[in-house]
């Protein structure tokens, strides 16, 4: 959606995508909007709670049958194991997601690993194709006129024309462009804290060919989970940043993570969009 800075201010019922890295700050602004009267749309939560739910519960069910006593509580349905997921917290996705390598240091089989980000990839297609129907619902059923997207930082990488039509039809899209000192910081974060991630697979083919190589290793199972992570994310990030700009200069508006930092309120915000309209018009 491209509009003017006057179409902007005169359409009273926004409805926004927040696009860029995880920890660019899209999550910690769209917290900001709710308590604004913004309805929140979190599609990570939405991928966990409604198309990695069943796959989330039965890898929690498979860990807990290797164990006597739970297993049996299972088997005679005595116990009940449900996702506890919020907005806050998403820690059973990212769990579910996992790491690939040694399993003896919590790793995933190579083929283990790409089922799972196979499933998150389907999962995000779907969550950004229930943008438009979520949008209705905020207004029709919960009185909400304002709408914010918080996609997830992995959405560059679905390779999904359809799902960018989609978004850009029913949204006016905001790409949050991360300062070089924000990048480092990224990184850093990662190497302190390695996450799971999702990859493209020929992104993943080809990274761990060359790790395998360079480690002189043989087999996926002989990796350390989170050394590959620290190695990677660095490549990783590297790779979607022109993805992300590709996304930004073909269907919306670039924003600065310094600029978003400085964002406090509602008007804030709404001032910041209406300088990168304006800006990109100039």
């Amino acid at each position: 959606m491209k509009l003017s800075v006057q179409q902007f201010k005169e359409w009273n019922d926004k409805s926004i995508t927040l696009l860029g890295m995880s920890g660019v700050g899209k999550t910690r602004l769209s917290n900001m909007l709710r308590k604004n009267g913004w309805f929140h749309y979190s599609g990570d939560y939405r991928i966990g709670t409604r198309y990695l739910s069943e796959p989330i519960l039965d890898n929690i069910k498979l860990q807990l049958m290797q164990i006597d006593l739970l297993r049996d509580l299972l088997r005679s349905d005595t116990i009940h194991i449900t996702n506890n997921i919020s907005v806050d917290n998403l820690a059973p996705v990212s769990t579910f997601l996992g790491k690939l390598g040694n399993p003896e240091r919590g790793g995933l089989s190579l083929h283990e690993f790409k089922r799972r980000q196979s499933l998150h990839r389907a999962a995000e297609i779907a969550a950004m194709h229930d943008v438009p129907e979520f949008i209705f619902k905020a207004k029709a059923i919960y009185g909400y006129d304002k709408f914010i997207n918080d996609a997830g930082g992995s959405l560059c990488e679905l390779e999904s024309p359809e799902v960018m039509d989609t978004l850009a039809k029913n949204t006016l899209i905001v790409y949050i462009r991360a300062s070089k000192e924000d990048e480092e910081a990224l990184v850093s974060r990662a190497q302190k804290a390695p996450k799971p991630l999702y990859y493209r697979e020929a992104f993943l083919d080809e990274q761990l060919s060359r790790y395998m190589q360079e480690h002189e290793l043989s087999y996926a199972a002989l990796i350390d989970p989170d050394e590959f992570v620290r190695w990677i994310f660095p490549r990783l990030f590297v790779s979607r940043i022109p993805r992300y700009e590709a996304l930004a200069e073909q269907y919306g508006y670039v924003v600065h993570s310094e600029e978003i930092k400085q964002v406090n309120s509602e008007a804030d915000f709404l001032a910041l969009l209406e300088h990168a309209i304006a800006r990109e018009i100039a």
